[in-house]
């Protein structure tokens, strides 16, 4: 059964971080460390998977803005080391996320695409009023996700280099 157009979200995020792709790469595949840096984004491993992460399953609970919060698994279904991960997302979201790494001239870059759709009765009764605002949730989250990111990046090279001086 095909989900109603009116509940199917193809969500995009793209972040940009003057910062090395492996530091970067290391802060997005830890996601049970999210919550430090991310807020709203809360995650419990069930099972780790490979040595990679590969088969990896872990149940996300997503606070936005709004007072609503989300709570879905997903299992890594692949992963390319520094550069992609992938998975399928059941519970209150149904469907597909990615995201991809890039590095070039010292900007690494991280994409996040999601074609899901809700499951919640409510939820997808008022879609045709409430979506708008889900997307803004959305944006609003991640928008949290990139700042948190981009101030852990900014501690880590803080330390990093403090170390280098005292050497």
């Amino acid at each position: 059964m095909r989900a109603p157009s009116a509940t199917v979200y193809r969500l995009t995020t793209r972040w940009g971080f003057d910062a090395p792709l492996d530091a970067v790469w290391n802060a997005i595949v830890d996601a049970e460390h999210w919550s430090t840096w991310w807020p709203g984004m809360d995650c419990v491993t069930l099972e780790p998977g490979d040595a990679q992460g590969l088969g990896a399953l872990r149940r996300y609970t997503c606070r936005g803005a709004l007072p609503l919060h989300l709570r879905f698994n997903a299992r890594v279904t692949d992963i390319s080391p520094q550069q992609r991960i992938e998975g399928r997302a059941c519970g209150d979201l149904v469907g597909m996320g990615r995201c991809r790494l890039g590095h070039a001239q010292g900007q690494t870059t991280v994409c996040f695409d999601w074609q899901v759709h809700t499951t919640g009765v409510w939820l997808n009764r008022l879609a045709p009023l409430t979506r708008p605002l889900l997307r803004w949730n959305h944006d609003q989250l991640m928008r949290a996700g990139g700042r948190g990111l981009e101030r852990l990046l900014a501690r880590s090279a803080a330390g990093s280099t403090v170390k280098k001086e005292s050497v």
